[in-house]
């Protein structure tokens, strides 16, 4: 798949952030972002995201709350969470909670988050082709237990 086939959520209550970020990225994946978590999470039932990135400190709801909040009903998304402060219990929180993927610190390095992106992506192909194979695998039992039993019967 090619790099532009990415779908990126972005979301930082910081309009100037958003800006930056597509920018940077609209030209390698498609882009969407998101001022709020409310605003994200009409994005979320809108499109299908495979990478989502959160600013830690929001007014309503830290970042590491809204992964948190969106985990139920979006499981597949890869986490990446952005702050521009240096806090160990955060990052532990991301990790625990939210399950996050990876942590950067902002300003972020294009080069370094593009890098982790395509990283992000290939664990969420990797995540849904193994969701898949086994699916296909429970249907393939079924039917075999299915020709046992008939077989067993006659």
């Amino acid at each position: 798949m090619s790099a532009q086939h990415i779908h990126i959520l972005y979301i930082d209550d910081e309009i100037n952030n958003l800006t930056a970020f597509k920018a940077a990225f609209r030209r390698l994946y498609t882009v969407y972002t998101a001022a709020s978590a409310t605003e994200a999470e009409q994005l979320l039932a809108e499109h299908e995201i495979h990478i989502i990135i959160s600013d830690q400190r929001m007014p309503k709801m830290t970042g590491i709350e809204f992964f948190e909040s969106i985990l139920d009903k979006y499981p597949e998304p890869i986490r990446i969470l952005l702050t521009g402060y240096a806090d160990i219990n955060a990052v532990i929180d991301a990790i625990n909670k939210g399950q996050v993927y990876k942590y950067f610190s902002k300003p972020w390095n294009e080069e370094e988050l593009k890098h982790n992106i395509e990283k992000a992506y290939e664990v969420f192909s990797l995540r849904r082709e193994n969701k898949e194979l086994t699916a296909k695998l429970l249907d393939v039992n079924e039917k075999l237990e299915f020709l046992l039993r008939q077989k067993l019967i006659s």
